[in-house]
């Protein structure tokens, strides 16, 4: 039996006290990669775990998705007898990451300036809507209210459906990308100054980031993005394209590729011709080099296309549902679903060569190891009694 790998930050220990999305994403990214996380839930639990169906053994699918790797305790940090069993799980470690509306922990008497003081190499993240401070400092965020509040949902739709939610949780995920990232730097500076410090990941922020190349063509030309359904507002053909029995989308990022592909698709000619010759011609005249490269492709199915254009180099791919994606070839060959007993999931996407992400864990019960996290941080089979019966610790999920 191949024992998991250890991981590239094994040894390190996260007190994980987020729930829903944007922090459970960022820790099960660091639990993948060896760190060592303890999931911290209200004794109601991590609300994901009812957002269903479907559901495993009452967890939802939503929930196992982003909560692999990880030991869960329920714990009532509303309660002075939770928050002491936090600070002695903080003694020993490296990242506190939480998601709490901000002021939350200030008004526990366990804010950031208290936690500098006593932690002084701890990293303290916090994942939330808008920030502490500014006109909607404190306000709660929400995914699709992100999309439409930074103008994602303005530059995504077309001129029939009107501005259109982006069909996953785009902003949540990215700012879980990002403050994995800022808690990574964070121990990167730590490693010389020896000190910790507050990281702070904003969905707002983060919404705003991600708006590329939008923010950069009005910051030039002072024009809102209209909405151009699944057209590239600087790039074509950038777009979705009808062949015979399917929708192939390809993406041509240059001249040469451009001229390239009118080879490939047997039409050298349409590459010299002066409307299409540049980028910025077949930007002006796009819906005539639609109907040219249509003409071709309906002649083919998609997938054999998709395949021919991608052997040659040209960007190129046909317009799947998931039940085909998981079939494809390449994702087995690539090992992107992981399994461990009843658990399916996609592996992490950042490889080593060395040090691989492993699937150790399936996700955990509600507060299935709490006995065993109190054991290490020195509580006594009496004193875990204790806090059970007291309602500080919770086994079993208040609803």
């Amino acid at each position: 039996m191949t024992l998991p790998e250890p991981g590239a930050i094994a040894g390190l220990r996260v007190i994980d006290l987020s729930r829903v999305l944007g922090g459970p994403y960022c820790t099960q990214i660091l639990a993948d990669h060896g760190a060592d996380i303890i999931k911290v839930e209200p004794p109601a639990g991590d609300e994901t775990r009812d957002w269903g169906p479907p559901f495993h053994e009452d967890d939802a699918a939503y929930f196992i998705g982003t909560n692999r790797n990880k030991r869960s305790i329920g714990l009532d940090l509303a309660s002075e007898g939770g928050r002491t069993v936090l600070m002695r799980m903080l003694e020993d470690a490296d990242v506190l990451i939480e998601n709490f509306k901000p002021g939350t922990l200030d008004k526990w008497g366990i804010g950031n300036d208290m936690l500098r003081a006593k932690f002084p190499q701890l990293i303290h993240c916090r994942i939330s809507g808008f920030g502490g401070d500014g006109p909607h400092g404190g306000h709660p965020g929400y995914d699709a209210i992100i999309q439409s509040m930074v103008g994602l949902m303005s530059a995504t739709g077309s001129q029939e459906s009107g501005p259109t939610r982006i069909g996953v949780a785009l902003v949540d995920m990215t700012t879980g990308l990002y403050a994995c990232v800022g808690i990574l730097m964070a121990l990167a500076e730590r490693a010389k100054s020896g000190l910790g410090q507050f990281v702070e990941a904003t969905l707002f922020e983060t919404g705003l980031a991600i708006m590329h190349p939008h923010t950069a063509n009005f910051f030039m030309h002072g024009k809102p993005p209209a909405l151009t359904g699944n057209e590239h507002p600087n790039l074509y053909p950038y777009s979705v394209f009808a062949a015979r029995d399917g929708n192939i989308f390809m993406g041509v990022g240059n001249d040469g590729t451009f001229r390239k592909l009118c080879s490939e698709l047997g039409k050298p000619e349409l590459g010299a011709d002066p409307r299409f010759a540049r980028n910025r011609d077949r930007v002006v005249n796009r819906n005539e080099l639609r109907s040219e490269l249509e003409a071709i492709l309906k002649q083919h199915d998609a997938e054999p296309m998709c395949r021919r254009l991608l052997a040659a180099g040209l960007p190129a791919g046909p317009v799947q549902s998931i039940d085909k994606v998981l079939a494809n070839p390449h994702v087995a060959h690539r090992g992107d679903v992981i399994e461990k007993d009843w658990y399916k999931g996609i592996a992490s996407p950042v490889r080593f060569d060395r040090t691989k992400a492993s699937l150790r864990h399936v996700p955990p019960k509600f507060s299935e190891h709490a006995d065993a996290i109190l054991g290490e941080f020195g509580y006594s089979s009496d004193e875990i009694g204790k806090l059970v019966a007291s309602g500080v610790v919770a086994r079993e999920r208040k609803r």
